[in-house]
């Protein structure tokens, strides 16, 4: 829950260069299972809004982040919501909205690159075009991480097909 302390979040804006930076991910605090998946989908460094947001993201702060498209900034926020992930618990802890059907795709897929040495880690991409049983049985195996376009959600909220939601 956000206090008061939390209000107004930490706001980061960056336009200069990847190549400014010599920090690793290592050097960021991510758990092991994250930093081999991004060895293995070719991740060198991060780009300079990982640089600046991970850290705070880490530490429970809210940021509002802007960059150029091509960024990072789904692994800027992605990368530490995983790592404080219980993949133990099998009830939704990440949600997020993307305003698109094919953002909501990239970063449902992207999350699940970034997750995969992480056992027992489910996400599920919910957006409209898609059948809503297949969506169901989707949730009902209880994911951790949901990605979806809010006009999606709100559908399922109003079928009375969200309670895997809460």
């Amino acid at each position: 829950m956000m206090s008061y302390v939390d209000w107004p979040p930490l706001i980061l804006r960056h336009t200069y260069y990847m190549a400014e930076f010599e920090t690793t991910f290592a050097d960021l605090g991510l758990k092991a299972p994250i930093l081999e998946a991004l060895t293995d989908l070719g991740y060198e460094k991060p780009s300079p809004i990982q640089a600046e947001c991970i850290p705070h993201l880490l530490g429970g702060r809210d940021v509002l982040g802007m960059a150029q498209t091509g960024s990072g900034k789904t692994a800027a926020f992605s990368l530490p919501l995983l790592n404080n992930l219980d993949p133990e618990l099998k009830a939704p802890q990440i949600l997020v909205l993307a305003p698109t059907r094919e953002l909501a795709v990239q970063v449902a897929e992207a999350m699940t690159d970034f997750s995969k040495h992480m056992r027992g880690v489910n996400v599920v991409a919910l957006y409209g075009g898609q059948r809503y049983d297949v969506q169901l049985r989707a949730l009902r195996q209880g994911p951790q991480i949901v990605v979806g376009t809010p006009g999606r959600l709100l559908d399922h909220l109003k079928r009375g097909t969200s309670t895997s939601l809460n």
